[in-house]
């Protein structure tokens, strides 16, 4: 007999591809670069990163911190690069080795740059508009010389509630967006809109929109039916199957107590691979026997390696059988949402975890 132990990840390559030019669509005449920070939102951005510039030919990338920069550049030697977390001490090597384009934020970052310019590369500037996080505000670009203003390429923002299409922050800070541009930098490009932006419509998408969780398949647009393609699906083995008889407890600190005699599955997989502890009790897993899909309730506490589920009315369940914990029909978003939490954490959480077999499909070097 032939058993797993691990949890399984699997990343559709294709569905990734599809968002993207899906989005690219959507986008118009702005320019689409892909976000690819975090590791790709812990799908692997050296991989992520190939595949979009082979088969999306993107052409523009995102990361946080130039040391992810760096491991893009070894694959993509032509794309821009931009570097959200900006240039300093500790990343200077990285920018000028892999020829990052660093994203400006504050007038010390700014002076920094100054001090360490690299020949040929020009940086974006960010602007607060209403965020309140990184970003110049009004009184430091007052502040600017003409000669600083001639540094940058790209002036660029970033929308509080671009997931409430009605929120009034979203006018507030494209107004704030615009005067801003037109004020200090009316020749440059602009880009206000990551995902989530990008379905507020054409008044949101200047010159360059930086697609993210969408891509990755996350529904960014709450207020309508996710137009994306589920990118990620995570499963993992059942151990064991056993008897739950009447009255006893399961789990860590006895929080679930049989009203009846039980029958349950333990499951290969925990906290320890990024599945949320406060799925405890509530959350639920999914098995696919007979081409039927089969419903089973957390019970108790989720561990670091294992969670326990009610298999009770379920037939013919065997030892080796996969549960499933996200699919096409429980998605991210499904399980932030009975988490607590959002699917851009749950997907970061996971992706970066080690003790998954990974696969990719649609990836023809594999």
């Amino acid at each position: 007999m032939s058993i797993l132990t691990r949890p399984i990840l699997e990343i559709n390559l294709d569905s990734l591809v599809e968002n993207f030019q899906a989005l690219q669509k959507i986008s118009g005449k702005a320019t689409a670069a892909a976000v690819v920070k975090d590791d790709a939102y812990g799908l692997g951005a050296v991989k992520v990163a190939e595949v979009l510039y082979k088969r999306a030919k993107c052409r523009h990338f995102f990361v946080a911190h130039a040391v992810e920069g760096k491991e893009v550049r070894a694959i993509i030697p032509d794309a821009q690069i931009y570097v959200l977390q900006g240039m300093g001490r500790d990343s200077l090597s990285d920018f000028e080795e892999a020829r990052l384009i660093p994203v400006i934020s504050s007038k010390e970052q700014l002076a920094y740059w100054k001090e360490h310019r690299i020949p040929g590369i020009k940086p974006a500037i960010n602007i607060e508009t209403g965020l309140n996080r990184l970003g110049f505000r009004e009184f430091d670009l007052s502040e600017l010389s003409e000669d600083d203003k001639k540094e940058f390429s790209l002036v660029m923002s970033h929308l509080a509630c671009g997931d409430a299409q009605g929120h009034f922050m979203n006018q507030h800070q494209l107004d704030m967006f615009i005067f801003l541009k037109e004020t200090y930098f009316p020749k440059l490009p602009g880009s206000l809109s990551a995902s989530d932006g990008t379905f507020l419509g054409e008044g949101y998408l200047f010159d360059m929109v930086r697609l993210g969780a969408a891509m990755y398949g996350i529904n960014t647009a709450p207020y309508r039916q996710n137009q994306m393609k589920n990118v990620i699906t995570v499963k993992a083995p059942v151990l064991q199957i056993t008897d739950l008889p009447k009255g006893d407890f399961v789990g860590y600190s006895a929080t679930y107590r049989a009203n009846a005699n039980r029958k349950i599955a333990i499951i290969s997989i925990g906290y320890g691979d990024g599945i949320p502890r406060s799925l405890s009790n509530v959350g639920k897993v999914f098995f696919n026997l007979c081409d039927k899909l089969h419903e089973a309730r957390i019970l108790g506490r989720v561990s670091m390696d294992n969670i326990v589920c009610d298999v009770t009315d379920i037939k013919n369940l065997q030892v080796g059988d996969m549960a499933h914990l996200i699919a096409d029909f429980y998605t991210l978003d499904d399980m932030g949402r009975d988490a607590g939490t959002i699917g851009y954490e749950i997907i970061s959480r996971i992706g970066k975890n080690n003790r998954f077999i990974r696969h990719y499909l649609g990836d023809d070097s594999q």
